[in-house]
């Protein structure tokens, strides 16, 4: 009986899969076996680390504009500030505060004095009478 040749795709299957995991050491990238399961760590890993690099963006950011407001040296914090920013109807994002932060901190204060000044203004609009 002659030897009958096996098909293509199968190996076409495991050089798609080598070309994934080309960069990887040792048997990561050799072996068939390990190379799938590396490929779908890889995959795992990445689909995770996705999520928690927002998380640590969004960190980042609050970090940036705590430490700045709070370098004014007046008793504001982050919190506050954010609390009034949505009282007074100023949709900034954290990205954008931090980045204000960083370039530009007058722009900052004079944001954070603006709110507190507003803040004042409708207290004293506000008679009581006895």
């Amino acid at each position: 009986m002659t030897r009958i040749r096996r098909g293509y795709i199968a190996r076409r299957r495991r050089t798609k899969m080598r070309l994934f995991v080309s960069s990887f050491r040792g048997a990561h990238s050799r072996l068939s076996r390990t190379i799938t399961q590396q490929k779908i760590r890889a995959l795992v890993s990445a689909h995770r680390d996705r999520d928690r690099k927002k998380r640590d963006f969004r960190r980042l950011w609050i970090t940036r504009i705590n430490a700045v407001i709070r370098g004014n040296r007046v008793s504001y914090s982050y919190s506050r500030l954010i609390y009034n920013l949505y009282k007074a109807q100023l949709i900034l994002n954290r990205k954008i505060l931090a980045q204000i932060a960083i370039s530009n901190r007058n722009c900052l204060y004079m944001i954070s004095n603006e709110i507190l000044k507003s803040k004042i203004r409708k207290l004293e609009g506000i008679h009581y009478n006895f």
